[in-house]
This record gives C-alpha cells, sequence and structure tokens, in this order.
C-alpha cells in the first residue's frame, strides 16, 4: 500500500507545481484535496480560490475567498480574491475588501511586493483579466 502524503507536501508540491506553470485544470484538484482535508487552513483556500478564478469559475472562487476570509481576515492575498471574485460575479461591497487589503500592505513591504507579484503572474496567466486589473489600479495606481 502507498504511503498517503502529509497535506503539507501535498500543498508544497501544488505550490511548486504551479511555480512550474502546471495548468489550472490539473491543479484545481490538488487544492481541492489539500482543503478537504485541511479545511482550517487558510492559505489553501486562497489558493483554491485564485485557482478558480484563473479558471473563470467565479461562483467557485467566491466560496473559497470567503472561506480564506473569515479563517485569516489580515491576508492580503484572500481580500484580493475575495474582491474579484465578487467582481465578477457583481456582489456589493467590494470596497471594504480592497480597502482592507491595502491596509495590510500599507503595514508590509513583504506582503505589498508579494502582492505585486500575484497581479502580475496574474496577469502573466490571464492577460486581459478585467477584475483582476480594476483591483490592482485601486490597490497601486495610487503610489
Amino acid at each position: 500500500m502507498p504511503e498517503e502524503i502529509s497535506v503539507e507536501d501535498l500543498f508544497d508540491q501544488g505550490l511548486e507545481r504551479y511555480k512550474a506553470g502546471e495548468s489550472v485544470e490539473t491543479l484545481l484538484p490538488v487544492f481541492k484535496e489539500v482543503c478537504d482535508r485541511a479545511p482550517k487552513t487558510s492559505s489553501a483556500w486562497t489558493c483554491l480560490a485564485w485557482l478558480y478564478l484563473l479558471a473563470d469559475k467565479p461562483s467557485q472562487a467566491l466560496k473559497a475567498a470567503q472561506k480564506a476570509v473569515k479563517l485569516n481576515p489580515q491576508d492580503p492575498q484572500a481580500r484580493v480574491n475575495l474582491a474579484i471574485a465578487m467582481l465578477e460575479t457583481d456582489q456589493k461591497g467590494v470596497r471594504q475588501h480592497v480597502e482592507l487589503a491595502g491596509q495590510i500592505i500599507m503595514v508590509s513591504s513583504e506582503l505589498n511586493d508579494e502582492l505585486k507579484e500575484n497581479f502580475k503572474e496574474g496577469l502573466s496567466r490571464k492577460p486581459d483579466w478585467k477584475s483582476l486589473n480594476r483591483v490592482k489600479a485601486w490597490l497601486f495606481d495610487a503610489e
């Protein structure tokens, strides 16, 4: 019987595969499994929401992003994912999530840089991503 991989290793492998350019479609089941096995891991829900957004599945992204924000309200990427999913599903209340993300990245240059890198990476995979560009403009065009 094969040894079961730990949820932490599965998550790390999924991230590495994503960074290596693997398709969103092949990674979605990996991150769904991580979320099923570790439902209180906000970073897994944040990644799953991002993948759903890249796969043009905004309703699923909205649910995953809401869980990520509930588990870790201080994660700016979770807030950004939620804002994008809300834009793509015509929800109200987007501004509060963008403003909170903006406040968090103002006090952390590391999170600021990480978020900028994620925007760049998202646009490299999905160049005409209107809602991502809107949130990016709200957060960074004032700089």
